[in-house]
Parts: C-alpha cells; sequence; structure tokens
C-alpha cells in the first residue's frame, strides 16, 4: 500500500512526489539563503571591523608622530602587531601617503608598495574594498592618519579574510543541514500517510483514469433518464442532473439552496429535507407521478446528507396496469382450466363457470342449459331451456332463479347467441330493445336494480350448441367491450367442453345403471332356507362390476353367490350381466360348488380369447364366491375363486373367517378349485361380500376385515335386515369401489318335516312306499296331494328298481312346496321324450311331469336324485 502511494502511478503518487520534490526544494532554498546570508554577514563584519581597527590605530596617540619620524616602522611595528593580535585581524599595515608600507605581518613585505585603492584615503576619505590579496580573499579599509593640523601625514589599512569571519557560520552550517534533512524526512513521512489516505479514496487510479471516470460521471449523470439529486447536512442542495430539473421543475440557481425554498410541493420538500430513507414512494408532483428512493450518504464514513432517485411513473402505471389485467385475466383462464370441470356433473360444470368468474370478471353470471342436456342427450332446437346456475355478488337479483324454465324471444341476445352460434354484448341495457321484450315487467326490475351490461356467450361443443352462459355488471360503471367480450368466449369455450364431457358421462352412466339394474335382481326369490338381506352400493365414480344372487335349488336348499368384475362402467356391467346369466344356467346343473366355479372359470377364458383386446372387452379380473345351504343337513358347501371369504356369525355372536382356499381369479385356468363344508346352527348368518366393503386405497383389506368382525360383533341375535344397516353405517366414509353384501340367517327342516324311507330293490315294495307316503300326507294334512304324490313315487322308485343300483331311498319334504326325492348308486339320468303309439312303456315320466312343477335329476358322490315338486294346497 505504501509503496503503491510513493510510485507516481497514482494520482495519489503523483501528489507524494510533487509534495516531496516542494519540501525539497524549500529546504535547500532554505540551506542557500542561509548560505548567502551568511556570506552577507561576514562580508559586513569584515567590512566592520577592518575599518574600524583601521581608525582606531590611525587615531591612536603616537601615530601621527611616529609617521613622522626617521624611522616609522621601528615605531609602529610593534604596535600594529601587538593591535593585530589583539583585534583579531590578518593585518594591519601603516604606509605613506605614497602607499609605501612601513608596517606588516610580514616584515619582508615591509617597504614595498600597498596594494590597493589609496587615492580616497589620501584625499582625507576612507576605503572599504573587497580584494585577493597576498593573504587570500580579504576585506580590507584605508583610512587617512592627520596631524594636528588635519594633514593627511600617512594611511592605516586594516583587513581581514572572509574565512576568518565566517568561521561561525560555517560551524552551524552542518546542524542547518541536519535539521533540513530531519524537516524533509518528518515531511516525507507526513506526505506518505496522506498520500495513502488518498490512495484509499481514489482506489489507486492515475490521472487519467480519474480524468476519464470524471468525465464518464458527468455524462452519465446528466444523460440517465432517472433524476439525482444530492442534499447536504443542511437541507441545501447540493447537485441536481438534468433530468431531476426536469422532473421536478426547479429553478436555475436551485443549488446551495435550501429544498425547502425550491417551489416543491409539501411532502415532496419534507422528504428530501429529512434525509429519511424511502423506497419507491410515489409522489404526485404537478402532472407527473414519481417513485422516489432516498438513501443517507453518510454510510460508511461518506460525508452527511443524503442522495435521491427520481423515476416518472406516470406512463409505467398505466403500462402497468394494463399488464395487471392482462395477468388476471391469464389467471382466470388457468383457473378454469383447473377449477372447471372436476366433476362430471352437468349442472356441477355449470357452477363452477359461475363462481369463477364472479366477482373477478361480473358481478352475476347465468348458465341456462337445454333440458335434454342435463339428462345426457343431445340438445334440441326448440326446446325450453334451464337456468341450471345463478351467482351473483347479492342473493337478491331479479335475475330468473335456478331451476326456473326459459324459452327466451327470438329479439332477445340469448336466442340471437343459440340461434346463429355467436357471441352478444349488450352494453347498455336501458337502450336494448331486444332484451327488454323478453319479460318487460322483470328485466325493468333488472334495470333498476342497477345491472346495465351484458355479455351473452353460446355454450358449444363442437356443431352443438347446448346453452347460454350470461355476464351481468352491476358495481362496475364502465360497460363490458370487445376485449372482455374476448376473455368471455375463452371461459365458455373451456366450460363447454367440461359440460359435453359430463353429458356424454351422464349418457353413458344412465345407460350403464339401467344396464345394471336390468342385470341385477331386483326381487329375491321365494326360499325357506334363509333369512337374506341385501345391500348394493355403487362407486363414486360410476356403475361397477359387482354383483349377487340367490338361487332356490332342489330339495329346498339355495345357493348363494358373489362375485366381482373389475372396473366400472358399461364394459364392467355387461361382463357382470354375463357371468350372472351363466351362473343362473350352471346352477340348474346342481353342479357343485367347485365343478361350478370350473364351467364359469373356463366361461371367462373363452370370453377373454374370443374377444378383441384391442376393442377393451376382455375380462380383466373377475372373482366369485359360491355357497350352496341344506336346511336338511344344515351343511353349508363353499367354494372361491380369488374372493374375499365369508364372515360367519355364531348365534351366540361369534365371528369368524373360515378358512377356506382362495382358489385363483376366473379366467386364469389350470388349477382346480376346492370346497369347504361348514355345518351352520340354526340361526347363524351368513355374511358374504365384495372387496369394496374391506378393502381400499386408503387401508389394507386386514384392516377392512378387522373392521368388519367389529361391525359383526355389535349385532349378536340381529335380523340380517338390522346387520346390513350396521355394517354399512360402520364403513369410514363413502366407498371408492362399489359393494355387494348378503347377509343370511340359516333356518333347519325339523324332523317334523321330513320323512325318510329306504326301498328294497323289489318291485313289490313300491306298493308300500305308496301306503307309507300316503300316510305321512294324512299327518302332515296333505291328504289332496295323495294321490298325484303316489303316482310320482310310483314311476321313479319303479325307474329306480329297475334302472339304478342300490341302495335306494324315498325322502319327502315339506317345505314351501312338496318335494318329493328317490335316491339310488347309479348315476343314469332319466330323460323324459314322447312314446310311440306302440310303445309299451316311457310315459311314465310325462306323466310326472304333467302333474309336477319342476323335476329334476341332482348327482351326488356317491349316484343320483330324482326329484319333483308339488305346490302346497
Amino acid at each position: 500500500m505504501l509503496w503503491a502511494a510513493v510510485t507516481g502511478r497514482s494520482v495519489a503518487g503523483q501528489v507524494f512526489v510533487l509534495q516531496v520534490v516542494i519540501v525539497l526544494l524549500l529546504v535547500v532554498s532554505a540551506v542557500v539563503a542561509q548560505v548567502l546570508q551568511v556570506r552577507h554577514d561576514s562580508d559586513t563584519e569584515a567590512r566592520n571591523r577592518s575599518l574600524a581597527v583601521a581608525q582606531t590605530f590611525a587615531n591612536a596617540p603616537g601615530t601621527a608622530a611616529a609617521l613622522r619620524s626617521p624611522d616609522p616602522t621601528a615605531i609602529l611595528q610593534p604596535k600594529a602587531e601587538a593591535a593585530r593580535k589583539a583585534t583579531g585581524v590578518d593585518f594591519i599595515v601603516v604606509m605613506s601617503t605614497q602607499g609605501i608600507r612601513y608596517t606588516h605581518p610580514h616584515p619582508d613585505r615591509i617597504g614595498k608598495k600597498f596594494v590597493g585603492t589609496i587615492g580616497p584615503a589620501v584625499a582625507g576619505g576612507t576605503v572599504v574594498e573587497k580584494v585577493n590579496g597576498t593573504l587570500g580573499p580579504l576585506v580590507q579599509s584605508v583610512v587617512p592618519v592627520k596631524d594636528a593640523n588635519g594633514t593627511v601625514v600617512g594611511l592605516v589599512s586594516a583587513g581581514i579574510t572572509t574565512a576568518h569571519v565566517g568561521g561561525t557560520a560555517d560551524q552551524q552550517l552542518p546542524l542547518l543541514l541536519a535539521a533540513a534533512a530531519a524537516a524533509l524526512a518528518l515531511a516525507t513521512a507526513g506526505t506518505a500517510l496522506v498520500s495513502r489516505r488518498l490512495l484509499r479514496q481514489t482506489h489507486g487510479l492515475g490521472p487519467y483514469e480519474m480524468t476519464r471516470m470524471y468525465e464518464h460521471h458527468d455524462a452519465v449523470l446528466h444523460a440517465v433518464r432517472e433524476g439525482v439529486l444530492i442534499v447536504g447536512r443542511d437541507g441545501r442542495l447540493l447537485l441536481a442532473n438534468d433530468e431531476a430539473q426536469r422532473l421536478l421543475d426547479l429553478p436555475k440557481n436551485a443549488e446551495r439552496r435550501h429544498v425547502l425554498e425550491l417551489g416543491l410541493d409539501d411532502d415532496t420538500a419534507r422528504l428530501l429535507a429529512s434525509g429519511r430513507v424511502a423506497t419507491d414512494e410515489v409522489h404526485l408532483v404537478k402532472d407527473r407521478l414519481l417513485a422516489i428512493n432516498q438513501r443517507p450518504t453518510e454510510l460508511r464514513g461518506g460525508p452527511a446528507g443524503s442522495v435521491t432517485t427520481l423515476r416518472d411513473s406516470t406512463e409505467l402505471r398505466a403500462v402497468s396496469g394494463r399488464a395487471e389485467v392482462a395477468r388476471e385475466r391469464l389467471n382466470m383462464l388457468y383457473d378454469a382450466g383447473v377449477g372447471i370441470g372436476t366433476s362430471l356433473d352437468v349442472t356441477r360444470t355449470a357452477e363452477e363457470l359461475a363462481e369463477l368468474a364472479v366477482p373477478r370478471f361480473a358481478d352475476f353470471t347465468t348458465v341456462d342449459l337445454f333440458e335434454p342436456v342435463l339428462h345426457g342427450e343431445e340438445p334440441r332446437p326448440g326446446s325450453d331451456l334451464r337456468r341450471v346456475a345463478c351467482v351473483g355478488i347479492r342473493k337478491d337479483s331479479p335475475l330468473y332463479p335456478v331451476d326456473h324454465r326459459i324459452r327466451f324471444v327470438a329479439t332477445s341476445p340469448q336466442a340471437h347467441s343459440l340461434t346463429t352460434g355467436q357471441s352478444v354484448v349488450e352494453p347498455r341495457l336501458r337502450d336494448a330493445p331486444g332484451w327488454r321484450a323478453q319479460e318487460p315487467e322483470r328485466t325493468d326490475k333488472v334495470v333498476e336494480y342497477g345491472i346495465h351490461s351484458l355479455i351473452t356467450v353460446p355454450l358449444r361443443a363442437g356443431s352443438l350448441v347446448l346453452g347460454v352462459a350470461n355476464f351481468w355488471r352491476a358495481e362496475k360503471p364502465q360497460p363490458f367491450d370487445t376485449e372482455e367480450l374476448a376473455l368471455a368466449e375463452e371461459l365458455v369455450a373451456r366450460a363447454a367442453v367440461s359440460i359435453d364431457n359430463a353429458r356424454r358421462y351422464t349418457r353413458e352412466h344412465s345407460m350403464a345403471v339401467t344396464l345394471q339394474r336390468s342385470l341385477l335382481p331386483r326381487t329375491l326369490p321365494e326360499q325357506g332356507a334363509l333369512e337374506i338381506a341385501y345391500r348394493y352400493l355403487p362407486a363414486q365414480s360410476g356403475v361397477g362390476g359387482d354383483w349377487f344372487d340367490v338361487l332356490p335349488l332342489s330339495g329346498a336348499r339355495v345357493a348363494l353367490v358373489v362375485g366381482d368384475v373389475v372396473g366400472h362402467g358399461l364394459h364392467a356391467a355387461a361382463t357382470m350381466g354375463r357371468l350372472r346369466t351363466a351362473v343362473h344356467n350352471f346352477s340348474a346343473l346342481d353342479l357343485p360348488p367347485d365343478e361350478l366355479l370350473g364351467l364359469l372359470d373356463e366361461l371367462v377364458g373363452r370370453i377373454d380369447q374370443d374377444e378383441n383386446p384391442d376393442e377393451g372387452a376382455a375380462v380383466t379380473g373377475a372373482t366369485c364366491l359360491y355357497a350352496v345351504y341344506d336346511p336338511v343337513s344344515r351343511r353349508c358347501t363353499m367354494a372361491r375363486a380369488g374372493h374375499p371369504p365369508p364372515a360367519l356369525v355364531h348365534p351366540d355372536g361369534r365371528v369368524e373367517f373360515p378358512e377356506m382356499p382362495a382358489g385363483p381369479p376366473l379366467g386364469l385356468g389350470g388349477l382346480p378349485f376346492e370346497t369347504v363344508d361348514l355345518e351352520l346352527a340354526e340361526g347363524s348368518r351368513l355374511v358374504l361380500y365384495t372387496d369394496g366393503l374391506v378393502e381400499d386405497r386408503e387401508r389394507d383389506i386386514d384392516v377392512g376385515l378387522e373392521l368388519l368382525g367389529d361391525a359383526l360383533r355389535r349385532t349378536p341375535d340381529s335380523s340380517p335386515e338390522t346387520t346390513c344397516r350396521t355394517v354399512l353405517e360402520g364403513m369410514p366414509g363413502r366407498p371408492s369401489d362399489d359393494v355387494a353384501l348378503i347377509v343370511a340367517r340359516t333356518r333347519v327342516l325339523g324332523t317334523d318335516q321330513v320323512a325318510e324311507w329306504e326301498v328294497p330293490s323289489d318291485p313289490a315294495a313300491v306298493s308300500e312306499v305308496r301306503a307309507a307316503v300316503t300316510r305321512a300326507l294324512d299327518a302332515w294334512g296333505l291328504e289332496e296331494l295323495a294321490f298325484t304324490t303316489e303316482l310320482i313315487l310310483s314311476e321313479l322308485v319303479t325307474n329306480a328298481i329297475r334302472y339304478g343300483r342300490p341302495p335306494i331311498g324315498v325322502r319327502l319334504l315339506r317345505d314351501r312346496t312338496l318335494i318329493c326325492e328317490v335316491s339310488d348308486r347309479s348315476t343314469t339320468s332319466p330323460h323324459l321324450r314322447y312314446a310311440a303309439s306302440t310303445d309299451e312303456g316311457g310315459r311314465g315320466l310325462f306323466l310326472v311331469a304333467q302333474v309336477a312343477d319342476r323335476w329334476g335329476t341332482r348327482y351326488t358322490p356317491n349316484g343320483k336324485i330324482i326329484w319333483a315338486e308339488q305346490p302346497l294346497p
């Protein structure tokens, strides 16, 4: 730093060198002056001393007499040497008026001619001169020696060399030089410190850079399009650039004047005088809006005061106002993109459009749609419109309310939009006769209410016009303009797409719901083995593929089935219907649950192979649980294909989930299904359900099963209906998937409703069986059925004896119907046919089919059962 200060490249270095040179010149000048002064003083002293000594010796007593003596040298030489030594001069010479020496410090020079001027002295005057004599440079004085009469009788000269007179001064010169050197060193050190501070303040810049920086600073200061003011601590204006002069309209002599005296407005003047910190403060100065920033200058050791910048924001404010409007419109369009169409509901989508527009764009917004659109149909020209949304800044507007049916007159802006598909702006409703013709009494109220401007935009989706959206203005006095019309059209265009999507979804959903309702059981069939209640909850997103069924089987048995097809919509509903129909058909064969699921699995596999996957018709996943309950044996046989296990509520309230093989979902094939047999006590409740009840995106199936178990434990000894209600009420929120739930409470056919016999393999035993059956019917009070029952049993038992294998059994069941069953160990099934006129047999089954409501064959692991049902009287 110090080296940079003493070098001459920077301004500080040049100042340092200049100051050192000046100090050095001053020291040299002082030394030279001192030397000259010493020399001058030496000459003066030599003159004075030599003159005084000469005059004293010339006027001394005996000097004049000695000159008249025959040997003046003898008398004056000793006196002259004594006087010379006493006075310290270099010589005292006494001479004649002709200049012949009588005395001299060097005796060899006595008698010789005096070197010097003696004329004036001979004339009675005095001579003082500097000469280079035999002793060197000296000052000598010549004075006359006069007698009593005043006659010059001789001359006396006294001289002294300048070397002898200046000795003291020469001794002082080294001290003078030492003092000068010390002064030079101190001055150099002080100059270095000052230069160092100057170096910091100038940042080491050279004179060229300093000059260029100042020129650039001055050019920028006066060329910048921002006013700059510098105000001192006392509030006086120190600097104002050209832009500040223009913006504040300052007088020409403004600098050095107090800011309160410049004619500024009070707020601006007080701000400038205070020196406080200000950031983008807006002040109205005459017709300009100025943004003022102010900071103090004494920060970091700067001088006291403040610097202020001024920016004209008049045009910027107007531009920023337009930019703010554009930004708000972009925000509205963005919000429309994310906020309109959040649901597939036509009415809700229209409400979202109205809620978005109020109050950001309009004070009131109404949406009117054609009636068919609300039901998912395409709009029909000429049909009435219904107001589906009406949102405003106030609730008491006289506009048509929601659900009001409207038919617009031909001259109205809405009718024009619906007919032409173009938007209409009515800037002044008071002067719009076409609009006022709609309903003069109501439109008068609208105008009196303060609504003064309208934009009507058709809701267009392709070539379809779904309705109109109306934007009304009341609070803002300016009417709608063309720019706002463009924004309204953009908003409505986005909403129209969402409304059309919701309309299409409504149509598809209605079709899917119709299909699903036609496929699901509307009522449960009559049967006496189970007391059943059921619930079906559709999914939030629409129709699903969950299904259930109750199928009466032979022998008073009942089959319960519940299944789930993955997905929602028409495809899931259609697939569910196909599977349900297949289960109906397979159950008519009286197959065991595992065999029925095997056939169903094969069917689903064929469906996947036959359908084109590109058309999206393949079954993406299906599960099923099939259970058969026999009220006579109290045995329930179940099998499942990838379905959740059932829940069993015992009569004592104990809940369990029976362990049973899960089996693969339908359609995978390759693995057989397994059955589980459970013996259920009377009054047990069997709960079948789909996974939507126990599984959700937010909880695992284990948690759902635990919740289901807790709900079932809260319903001890409850009816199936109460159990369904309790289970659904205990669910945490609305399920995201559809739910099918069946609760079946078991009943038992007692021994008083069942009669069994074992028949020997002998045709003669048929009569004994008929008699036993007749007695049983009499005991049950069914005498009316004795004849037909004997006829049925005779034919069936005879066929079993003739074509079957023993043992042969007969069983009567008195339930809702009278059921006759004949069993044997043969797997050969009789077939109904028309007997020819020449045949001796083959008419027995035909007679059975005529007298019985239903009949059929059921295979068992040990053979078969031929059964027939008759209605009770």
